[in-house]
């Protein structure tokens, strides 16, 4: 990218977003302009700038209650384990032994378990069973991402064992290839170390038996089962996949193992949708929860440069205009994340935007909360067209090195459909909240302590 600024935005730029921004203040119609921007879209990604703050969780929620009502939304897809997530759709639809919605959001163990197992996406998973239970369209919450690949392994073998014992033998024959190994990381690493043979052609055989095993299934167990059988393929697509991410993993190059991911995310969703078709009159709309890095489209940031695609640039690519593509941003506040992978859930004081980046921008506006739609006015386009640093934090969070660890360079004109700037924002809540979450909020002065 060229032409990129390095000062503080000119107060002419914030002027000019200031006269075309949304404010949201919590009223009620507060996102009424981005449902009537998406209009007919079939699929509206949901962004964030991090996985740990609640404002963005709130509002993808209310965002979302407005599609499922007002639009016909069907489904949820979010970035999480198929497996896991799934446990949560039983649940919401009435097919499961869990209690309630903290029940159901228990599969979710692997670390990070504060993106899933928070208070916001326990509130909303128990508005979506009442929904249902309310006489709305039942509506279903899917995963889109590969790393389960142990639980996945599992899932299919329960699914082949309840109907095909012979089947589950073979599957379970096939995925013994994976013994011995505590992690699939374990797995990647031996595979391109030399010390054991890939399980490639085991998993892609099992993949293809099921295929070819579910007419049958179906037919013997009626069309009820359908959703099962979907599930299971998905379970076993996903080993395929994540069995080529951990070799990716160690093959030295991180574009490789990224693109494998969101290519496998956009796959699935594109199934999900043919999966929906089938039985609801109408073609299916689902809206997708993730990260701004997945969600904004990928051709117009610095990851093109370095060889990466993702959701966004792939959603886009397939589905054209029938995609809305939703930003998400902050300037500073709190956020819930760690300081290693694998760390205990920290909460964490967020530096004030830096100088020259989109958030910096929205801060000078001096509005607290609003959206920006991005096809609306060429003024914005004249404003963000050129590239600006915008932040994005995962599950860690390591403001000593921010702007190497946090910052790239984005056309955010182009990258989003519109965004969604909440100037100051607040962790999200753990539904296990540890000392460290509970203890660790630096003062108001951090990081000088002045």
């Amino acid at each position: 990218m060229t032409s990129v600024r390095q000062l503080g935005s000119s107060a002419s730029d914030a002027r000019a977003l200031r006269a075309s921004a949304w404010q949201l203040s919590g009223a009620p119609g507060d996102h009424d302009h981005l449902i009537e921007a998406i209009g007919s879209a079939r699929v509206v990604l949901l962004g964030e700038a991090s996985h740990g703050t609640h404002e963005f969780y709130r509002h993808r929620a209310v965002i979302t209650k407005r599609l499922i009502e007002e639009r016909g939304f069907r489904a949820v897809a979010v970035e999480a384990d198929w497996p896991d997530a799934y446990r949560v759709n039983r649940w919401v639809h009435g097919a499961d032994e869990d209690a309630d919605a903290e029940q159901a959001l228990r599969g979710f163990e692997r670390f990070p378990t504060w993106m899933w197992r928070n208070a916001d996406v326990l509130d909303f998973v128990g508005w979506l069973r009442g929904y249902r239970e309310g006489g709305g369209r039942a509506v279903s919450f899917f995963g889109l991402d590969l790393y389960s690949l142990y639980r996945s392994i599992g899932s299919v073998i329960s699914y082949l064992e309840a109907i095909d014992p012979v089947a589950a033998d073979a599957a379970r024959n096939r995925y013994a290839c994976f013994e011995g190994f505590e992690r699939s990381q374990d797995y990647g690493l031996a595979v391109m170390s030399g010390l054991t043979a890939a399980c490639r052609q085991d998993v892609v055989d099992q993949l293809g038996e099921l295929q070819r095993a579910g007419d049958s299934y179906l037919r013997r167990d009626g069309i009820a089962a359908e959703d099962e059988q979907f599930h299971a393929e998905q379970n076993a697509r996903l080993v395929v996949e994540a069995e080529s991410y951990y070799r990716a993993m160690f093959a030295g190059r991180h574009e490789l193992s990224w693109n494998l991911r969101d290519r496998h995310m956009a796959d699935s969703l594109r199934r999900l949708l043919t999966h929906l078709d089938r039985h609801g009159g109408t073609p299916a709309k689902v809206v997708v929860w993730a990260h701004n890095s997945h969600v904004g489209d990928a051709r117009r940031t610095e990851m093109a440069r370095r060889g990466e695609l993702n959701l966004g640039q792939l959603t886009r690519e397939h589905f054209g205009t029938e995609a809305a593509l939703v930003g998400f941003s902050t300037y500073e506040g709190t956020v819930t994340a760690a300081s290693e992978w694998d760390g205990p859930a920290e909460r964490k004081r967020v530096l004030p935007g830096l100088p020259g980046s989109c958030e910096e921008l929205f801060h000078q506006t001096g509005i607290a909360n609003f959206m920006l739609d991005l096809s609306e006015r060429e003024m914005l386009h004249e404003v963000l067209a050129e590239p600006r640093l915008q932040r994005a934090i995962g599950v860690i969070y390591r403001p000593e090195t921010e702007r190497e660890s946090h910052y790239f360079y984005t056309r955010l004109a182009e990258q989003f459909d519109a965004i969604l700037h909440f100037d100051r924002t607040r962790a999200v809540e753990p539904l296990e909240r540890s000392a460290e979450w509970d203890h660790s909020e630096p003062p108001e002065t951090y990081p000088t302590a002045l």
